[in-house]
């Protein structure tokens, strides 16, 4: 079991590692120090919270900001909680508790598709030992960006802050392609966020909270008006 589910991981390990590098890179540019921005991997562990809490961390956004936004943002991690507990019901609960601190969109995923091994023997040392190949390549690949931020030219490393742009689309391009409305959703988060930023003087902080709340907020409606339909 321990052995399927290191197999299983390894392809999600070859994907967070280049980009645990890049967020490496981005937090020790943005000012976190090595242990600070592999302990933010270690306890954290949501690559999309990293990388906009170390982009907060740049501007100089508050503890509070940083929080909020993140709770925002890792929303989802409550109904995957709830959906993995469900599927893996043949899993002891005591194992489904810990299990689920692992969860992140792609162990999500590939934990979706292998539910028979929580009704084999020891199915729970599949699920663990296929969250813990990626959790500890995202710490390696966080610590090893860290490392290289020190060492490589500034410029250079500067010009990585676009893997955070990139990665952003290339997680929202997919999902317009399925329901344009997704990119109206995101369109209503970035004009909140100018309006908060440029109108209003709001931090950078508080204008990314309220882009974030705002805009998941008209997605609620705005999708919702799509199934009905």
């Amino acid at each position: 079991m321990i052995k399927r589910g290191i197999t299983v991981g390894f392809p999600i390990m070859l994907g967070y590692l280049p980009i645990a590098i890049t967020y490496g890179v981005l937090a020790k540019q943005s000012g976190l120090s090595l242990f600070e921005l592999t302990m933010m991997s270690v306890f954290v562990f949501a690559g999309a919270s990293q990388f906009m809490g170390a982009n907060m961390i740049a501007v100089g956004a508050g503890a509070s900001e940083i929080i909020i936004a993140t709770f925002v943002l890792n929303f989802r991690h409550f109904v995957m909680s709830l959906s993995f507990m469900n599927r893996l019901r043949a899993v002891a609960p005591k194992w489904r508790a810990s299990l689920s601190l692992g969860l992140t969109d792609e162990t999500f995923a590939v934990s979706s598709l292998h539910t028979k091994e929580a009704e084999e023997e020891k199915g729970a040392y599949f699920y663990l030992s296929l969250f813990l190949t990626a959790y500890l390549s995202w710490i390696v690949g966080s610590f090893l960006g860290g490392v290289l931020g020190e060492v490589i030219p500034e410029k250079l490393s500067q010009s990585m802050g676009i893997a955070l742009y990139a990665m952003f689309i290339g997680l929202l391009v997919p999902s317009v392609k399925k329901e344009l409305k997704v990119g109206l959703v995101a369109i209503i988060a970035m004009l909140i966020h100018v309006l908060c930023s440029y109108v209003l003087h709001m931090s950078s902080g508080w204008a990314i909270v309220f882009g974030t709340i705002v805009g998941g907020f008209s997605g609620v409606f705005l999708l919702e008006e799509d199934e009905q339909s």
